[in-house]
Order: structure tokens, then C-alpha cells, then sequence
């Protein structure tokens, strides 16, 4: 059994599709999904979800560098009350920095990347307040991110960067922190080199696997809207890369995830 411990099901919410999403994951040994929220529009959806199904979906809620709006503040303002939710979020994320989408005035750059940074701050303190791990989206920016988290004072070993791409060093960098890469369908990919030598340095005590969907279809799913029970091709690959069978390999990282996120 797996869990694909990041993906998006309002997505699949809003086409009218979830139900058929759902049955096919639980076909394909998914037992649980991590639905992560980006903004306010997500959260509640999310809360929902995981009212109805708690043994299936657990959620997360943040406010994602690129849905940085005017009223950026009244929806920090909301993240805390969203903890007395029953099932309360295992998390705060997707949180972090991007620097891949940006405008093309130098003066624009600099203030959307000064309030990146402080909205990823003062989700660090509140995750540092609630007790809780942080999900961190880092794309064209991870030194950036490392420098925020380092200066929070946020304790490493409760943030996992999400869909790592990066290579080895900077793995190194995260493990030597006590914090952990989690790996999508790109792993699968056959320019991915440096991503797998990044997975095989972080080894199997920490692994965990992630759809992000429905982005980032796996080989053979790749170029397909990816969906949660595609996290098996991503499970069985990594498998392969570890020279472990399927079901060892998904033993541990269901473990991972369980254990990093309080999930039973």
C-alpha cells in the first residue's frame, strides 16, 4: 500500500471527476492522499474532504508563493483557525519560495521576491507555534529557501521539500539539516539523472513519493494528466532504483510519510 503524499484533488473536484479518481487510486494500492493547499479557495474544500473520508485523505493548508495576493495577510490570518478543524491539517504547505515565475521588471522581481520571503516566514512561525511539519515548494530557488528556514530557526527535520529536482549537493545540504526531499513521477524521467543520484544519496530511512497531480505524469503515464494511482509506476521505479520489490519499498516509504506527518 501507498501514500501519494502530494497531490491536488480540487483539481479533479472541479471537472467532476474525483470519485472516479479516488476508486482508481484505491485500485492501484493507494490507501491514503496528502491534498495540499496553495490558498484559501482550496482549504475548506480540503477540510471537507477529509471530514467525509479520514482514512483516505488528510490535507494540508498554506498560502503558495504564486497565489501571493493583495489580501495576502487576511489569509495568513486564516491559517491558524484552520488547526480546530477535526480532522485538523497535517501541515502547513505548500509554503516556500518561486522564482521560476516571475514578470519581466527588474522592480517587480524585487518586490515579489521580498514578500515571497516574508510570507514564507510567517508560515515558518506559525508552523513552529502549531507544532506541525512544513511542505516546501522551492522551484529556481532552493539556496534562497535554505537562507529563510536557516534564519527562522524552523526545526529541519519537520520540512521536506516537495518534488525535489535538484542533484546530490544539494540533497547533501538538506540531510546534513536533518530535512528530506520528496520525489514525483520526474524521478522517472530519462534526463533525471542527477534527481535519481539525489534520491539513492538520501537513502531509503527518509524516502517519500509523491503524484503532484495532475501534474507530473510518471513513465508511462508521462504527458497524461497524472492522478493518484499513478504514483505506482513512480513507487515501482524507485523500487528498482533501490533493487528492492515493490512491496518493501512502498512498506517504507508509507512509513516515511506516516511517521513524518502524524498520519496513523
Amino acid at each position: 500500500m501507498l501514500i501519494d503524499s502530494h497531490c491536488h484533488l480540487d483539481r479533479f473536484q472541479k471537472k467532476g471527476t474525483l470519485d472516479s479518481i479516488l476508486l482508481r487510486a484505491q485500485e492501484a494500492g493507494v490507501e491514503r492522499i496528502v491534498t495540499i493547499g496553495t490558498n484559501r479557495a482550496d482549504w475548506n474544500t480540503y477540510a471537507e474532504l477529509a471530514s467525509v473520508q479520514p482514512e483516505r485523505i488528510s490535507y494540508t493548508v498554506g498560502l503558495h508563493p504564486t497565489d501571493i495576493e493583495e489580501d495576502w495577510q487576511d489569509q495568513l490570518q486564516m491559517l491558524e483557525p484552520a488547526f480546530s478543524n477535526d480532522p485538523a491539517p497535517v501541515a502547513v504547505g505548500e509554503i516556500g519560495l518561486d522564482h521560476f515565475h516571475l514578470p519581466k521588471s527588474p522592480e517587480q522581481v524585487e518586490e515579489i521576491k521580498k514578500r515571497q520571503i516574508e510570507v514564507f516566514g510567517r508560515q515558518l512561525e506559525l508552523a513552529r507555534k502549531l507544532d506541525v511539519p512544513v511542505v516546501v515548494h522551492s522551484r529556481n530557488s532552493f539556496y534562497e529557501c535554505l537562507k529563510v528556514i536557516d534564519q527562522s530557526g524552523f526545526e529541519w527535520k519537520r520540512v521536506v521539500f516537495h518534488c525535489f529536482a535538484d542533484g546530490p549537493e544539494e540533497m547533501e545540504l538538506l540531510n546534513n539539516r536533518g530535512a528530506r526531499g520528496s520525489f514525483t513521477g520526474i524521478i522517472t524521467y530519462k534526463n533525471a539523472e542527477a534527481i535519481r543520484e539525489a534520491a539513492t544519496f538520501q537513502g531509503l530511512d527518509t524516502i517519500m513519493v509523491e503524484t503532484d497531480a495532475p501534474y507530473l505524469a510518471p513513465v508511462p503515464m508521462r504527458g497524461k494528466q497524472n492522478e493518484p494511482a499513478y504514483l505506482r509506476h513512480t513507487a515501482a521505479f524507485c523500487a528498482e532504483l533501490f533493487g528492492l520489490d515493490l512491496d518493501t519499498f512502498a512498506a517504507i516509504a508509507t512509513r516515511n510519510t506516516k511517521q513524518f506527518l502524524a498520519i496513523d
